[in-house]
């Protein structure tokens, strides 16, 4: 295998909502291959504008430049072009190998990168994990929530804005399509054992999932969401060390700058790893809170477009969390390594033919 395609081997390993994976590749010759991302605006309620997708497109370049670094190039990556639909991005990579570039100690964490739904340690990051957390973020800003009210109001927000999530049929649609029930790995959707709830919790959701009426029978009466909310959202949201907001200087209101955050999420995501740093992303309060601000009605569930608009007032006020720069929320912590997750479909199946 020619190098460019063992670093396109690692790179496929990047992290991506729900592990849609929303990227194929097509090899050019042996030091150049272009990127072929695309968005799931239409069938995702989660990524609104396809913003979700092209912070993961950001997460994926970097990926792929730290492991190119394994075999002595550095990458230069050039945005070909926005095709006609707006779905579609094209980026080049040209691999330039050189004795100057050595291994990145990140390199080593690219495959063993994982998110833990499940809960952590609460205790606090060392200064040490704190700084280079930092560091790794730039030009991102990191604001931390680490004291127990802190975590509180952020766990608080999460089990909030998951009421939105688990009552609407727009997400339902997204969960019922990305589950992938009785697995503890999964290439192409998150297996069951990586959801974060107990089996019997998972063995009703799965039975009430078969149906839109038997969720809203579930919902209206039974207090359905209540125990996938403490298990998924209560629980870990307070049980972790801290949680972290990468904030940008300004607005990320285009591809470019959506890509160089989503850049740096993939460093923080990596020092956690290397650091020994358990992460889980928490996006549905910016999501849900970027509908409001563009005054974009997501639902057809009034009741959800309301929580929506207090949960977005509760961002602002009670977590002191400005959505305009926000770009990514998250929650780390010591913890065990998960025993189940997502893995990835194969290179094989991520190429596309030159041509």
């Amino acid at each position: 295998m020619r190098a460019i395609e063992l670093i396109l081997d690692e790179a496929r390993w990047a992290p991506s909502g729900d592990n849609t994976q929303p990227w194929r590749f097509e090899v050019l010759d042996d030091t150049r291959a272009i990127i072929h991302g695309f968005d799931t605006r239409h069938e995702c309620v989660y990524d609104l504008d396809g913003h979700a997708s092209q912070l993961a497109h950001g997460i994926l370049l970097e990926t792929l430049s730290i492991a190119a670094t394994k075999h002595g190039c550095r990458t230069e990556i050039r945005h070909l072009d926005e095709l006609e639909d707006g779905l579609h991005q094209r980026y080049e990579i040209t691999l330039i190998r050189s004795d100057a570039v050595t291994p990145s100690p990140l390199a080593d964490y690219l495959r063993e990168r994982s998110g833990q739904r499940r809960p952590m340690k609460t205790q606090p990051l060392s200064p040490d994990s704190v700084k280079a957390l930092e560091e790794a973020a730039h030009p991102l800003h990191v604001q931390w929530f680490a004291t127990a009210a802190e975590r509180w109001k952020i766990a608080r927000l999460n089990f909030s804005n998951a009421e939105v999530r688990l009552t609407i049929k727009e997400a339902y649609e997204v969960h019922r399509r990305v589950i992938e029930w009785g697995t503890c790995f999964s290439e192409d959707r998150i297996p069951e054992a990586a959801v974060g709830i107990d089996p019997l919790t998972a063995r009703l959701m799965k039975w009430v999932m078969g149906s839109w009426s038997r969720v809203e029978f579930f919902n209206t009466w039974l207090a359905g969401t209540l125990a996938p909310r403490l298990q998924l959202d209560l629980l870990p949201g307070f049980m972790c060390g801290a949680h972290a907001c990468l904030n940008a200087d300004c607005p990320t209101d285009t591809i470019e700058r959506r890509v160089v955050a989503g850049r740096a999420i993939a460093r923080f995501w990596l020092t956690c790893a290397q650091r020994g740093l358990q992460l889980q992303p928490e996006m549905t309060p910016l999501i849900f809170a970027r509908y409001v601000r563009k005054n974009r009605v997501f639902t057809s569930n009034t009741a959800a477009n309301e929580l929506a608009q207090r949960n977005h007032k509760a961002l602002a006020n009670s977590c002191q969390i400005d959505a305009e720069r926000a770009v990514w929320l998250c929650r780390v912590g010591l913890g065990a390594q998960p025993k189940s997750r997502s893995l990835r479909k194969s290179l094989a199946e991520l190429m596309q033919r030159h041509g």
